[in-house]
């Protein structure tokens, strides 16, 4: 049996940025067409949850028990889609003019992170799949322009509601790995994701997703 080896040539990875974010708002239950998000600047992943509870018996710790674990993010932008602005809590009254503290619309959410190592800063890039995304209100800090200018950032904090997933507990978030999954269909998804010249684009779920990976070919 080989000597465990540290830190070897080819794999020191790690990952970094974010990319390619695609909003896909939810409407009677189904979400619709994905629209980009530009100017994102972070998404923060904070998984809650999982908490041990400990159980006493016979004088000893008998077990633990584990609380559900709920998936929740921070959005970070400097703007965001029109599309977003029901899901904010506004709606217009006419056009032009957004009324707040309205109901809040659920979405789904992709972006990508680079993959990188000690040999290639390019070596791939993950997709994250968020569905069903709920962002509650954010504070909004307007200041006067000074010698320093800085553009104003957005962020909202985000809770979501798992779906199901085929044959393991359901989730709010799934993770595609370009560096270990076929090629050819990686293509076929982000055609799925982003649209193409004869198809809208669209947040496949997760049964979707495992089809399209378990298919032969």
């Amino acid at each position: 049996m080989p000597k465990i080896e540290w830190d070897k040539t080819g794999e020191r990875y790690y990952e970094t940025g974010v990319s390619k974010g695609v909003l896909y708002p939810m409407a009677s239950g189904t979400y619709g067409k994905g629209v980009a998000w530009n100017g994102l600047t972070n998404v923060s992943e904070s998984p809650e949850g999982a908490e041990a509870t400990a159980l006493y018996a016979d004088n000893i710790k008998y077990l633990n028990l584990l609380s559900n674990e709920e998936f929740k993010a921070t959005i970070e932008a400097y703007t965001y889609p029109d599309e977003f602005a029901e899901c904010n809590g506004e709606k217009a009254l006419v056009e032009g003019v957004n009324v707040g503290q309205q109901k809040r619309k659920a979405f789904g959410l992709s972006y990508q992170t680079k993959v990188g190592n000690d040999v290639d800063s390019d070596l791939g890039y993950k997709i994250h799949l968020v569905y069903n995304c709920l962002a509650a209100p954010s504070e909004k800090a307007y200041a006067t322009v000074n010698d320093s200018p800085e553009a104003i950032t957005f962020s909202w904090e985000v809770s979501t509601t798992p779906v199901e997933v085929p044959g393991m507990k359901p989730t709010a978030l799934l993770t595609i790995d370009s560096t270990k999954v076929d090629a050819a269909k990686l293509v076929e998804l982000e055609k799925i994701l982003y649209g193409d010249e004869t198809n809208e684009p669209k947040l496949p779920t997760p049964a979707e997703v495992a089809a399209l990976f378990n298919t032969a070919g």
